[in-house]
């Protein structure tokens, strides 16, 4: 893996780079709201996270640390697999359920067997105040008194008053999670069709009576795309009819999945490869068509499900420092292209969560028992979220924009409050890994375009990283998150800079500067 980088460390220690920022943008330039990181959390031990008969302090928490920077709802999506794997009893308090042994490569498997009751709906309660909910329900079964008893026990809880004295609420329902995969893991005998789904779904939408309710339903949920009228895909579904049915002209969102690769048998990928800036372009633009023709329909189009690697990730790659850097470009780029909420994958003990809300008794690379249990604890990427939250910030009218620059590992966008530039954020995706001797560093030449008053002084914060393969250690602006409760913690640094001399980025690093 060191050999990779033995040309880059003979290179210059710094390198320089010119770039531009704009100092108005136009009405054009996409918007981006303070939950455009969200979470999709997997269905089985959703109680895990929220609590069940008291909050989950640990997770209300990191939360809580968004809201309080971009004063945005959170949006939270529960289902994935385990979704199509749940069936309600009203015999059930909260939930009972089987999971198959753990493996090294998945030390964590979802439930195969969930039986779920009112208690398990009635959790999302402890969720932030004005907390929006997507919820996930069995499709896979094709069962429709399943699709009637679990929609009518979470349209009963969202209607309760604890959920309406919290002001959480039901934003969308979703029938069924990667339906073009039914066939391969026996769920059906062959693939999703239209029609099933208008069939199942209407059920589903006369049992919520969405006609005489604000709740949506969510749209797709594939695994994969063919981007094209011929197999599973927006324009797929489209084009057989999804929206003309009773409970598609309640769809507002179509959502896709997208894992940037697979450990599922077992095979890692390498570190700068996951962060490189033009791999994470590339893979996010193969949607562009997707999004295309969902905004030709007047729909959003969200990246329901999401994260570095499928399968709950790949050890000592979607649970680093650098898989951090990857989040970052990844959201925001993905703001750029049309795609408005990106929701991470997590679960119980997955390699690539941003948030371990549970205490663990078995590490999550490898499945082996731990000496001593792990305690619940943000993981590195936790902290691209807060980056782009205070980004983003709080005045409810962003716009960001990606910089044009001329290197193959710096990325940089620009967030414009009423038009005008207030900070922008600079990704160096070069790994340096441990073990590696020389850290390099790029030094940025900043100017300006536009009319307009040119600022000549900013502020910086700094995502500080050891090694893009830690696993922990990182600080961002001086503080911590990764303290018990998951507040922030520790002392923030204070650094000036003016735009004459520029700033450097080393390896491995974020930068924002604000103006």
């Amino acid at each position: 893996m060191l050999r990779s980088f033995c040309l880059i460390l003979i290179a210059p220690l710094v390198s320089s780079v010119a770039l531009t920022i704009p100092l108005t943008v136009s009405d054009s330039a996409p918007s981006v709201t303070g939950n455009l990181f969200s979470l999709s959390i997997e269905q089985d031990r959703w109680l895990d996270w929220a609590g069940n008969v008291s909050r989950d302090n640990f997770f209300f928490n990191t939360l809580n640390n968004l809201v309080a920077l971009t004063g945005s709802d959170p949006k939270i999506r529960i289902g994935a697999d385990s979704e199509d794997h749940t069936l309600f009893s009203a015999a059930v308090p909260f939930v009972q359920q089987a999971f198959p042994p753990p493996t090294t490569t998945v030390p964590y498997p979802e439930a195969t067997s969930i039986v779920v009751g009112p208690g398990f709906y009635q959790g999302a309660k402890f969720l932030p105040k004005g907390t929006g909910v997507t919820w996930g329900v069995n499709f896979g079964g094709k069962n429709l008194t399943a699709i009637f008893l679990e929609t009518q026990a979470i349209i009963n809880a969202f209607s309760s008053s604890a959920f309406k004295d919290a002001g959480i609420t039901l934003d969308f329902l979703e029938l069924g999670n990667e339906a073009d995969l039914y066939k391969n893991n026996g769920l059906r005998s062959s693939s999703y069709s239209v029609s099933q789904w208008i069939s199942l779904a209407t059920n589903m939408s006369r049992t919520a009576n969405l006609a005489h309710s604000d709740t949506k339903i969510w749209g797709g949920a594939f695994a994969e795309s063919s981007h094209s009228t011929g197999g599973f895909s927006p324009q797929g579904i489209f084009a057989n009819g999804i929206l003309d049915s009773e409970p598609g002209a309640f769809i507002s969102t179509i959502s896709q999945h997208h894992y940037s690769g697979s450990f599922c048998t077992g095979s890692g990928g390498l570190l700068q490869d996951l962060m490189t800036k033009a791999t994470i372009r590339s893979n996010l633009s193969s949607f562009t068509p997707d999004i295309q023709a969902t905004q030709a329909q007047g729909l959003d189009y969200v990246l329901g499900e999401t994260n570095s690697y499928s399968c709950h990730g790949a050890p000592g790659v979607s649970n680093t420092a650098g898989a951090a850097l990857w989040t970052l470009d990844y959201a925001l780029f993905a703001s750029q292209i049309g795609i408005s909420q990106v929701f991470f994958h997590e679960g119980i003990g997955y390699k690539y969560n941003l948030i371990q809300p549970a205490v663990l008794t078995r590490s999550t690379l490898n499945g082996s028992p731990l000496a001593t249990p792990l305690q619940p604890h943000v993981q590195p990427q936790y902290y691209a979220a807060i980056i782009a939250a205070e980004a983003i910030g709080d005045s409810q009218q962003t716009q960001a924009i990606e910089l044009s620059i001329s290197n193959t590992r710096i990325s940089g966008y620009a967030f414009y409050e009423v038009g005008t530039v207030k900070r922008a954020v600079f990704i160096n995706s070069l790994a340096f890994l441990s073990g590696a001797t020389n850290r390099t560093s790029v030094h940025l030449d900043l100017s300006f375009s536009g009319s307009g008053a040119r600022p000549t002084t900013f502020s910086v914060k700094r995502l500080v990283i050891g090694h893009a393969d830690d696993g922990s250690g990182l600080t961002w602006g001086g503080r911590t998150y990764e303290t018990t409760d998951g507040r922030v913690g520790g002392t923030a640094t204070s650094e000036k800079g003016t735009v004459s001399a520029g700033i450097d980025i080393p390896a491995t690093q974020v930068v924002m500067i604000s103006f």
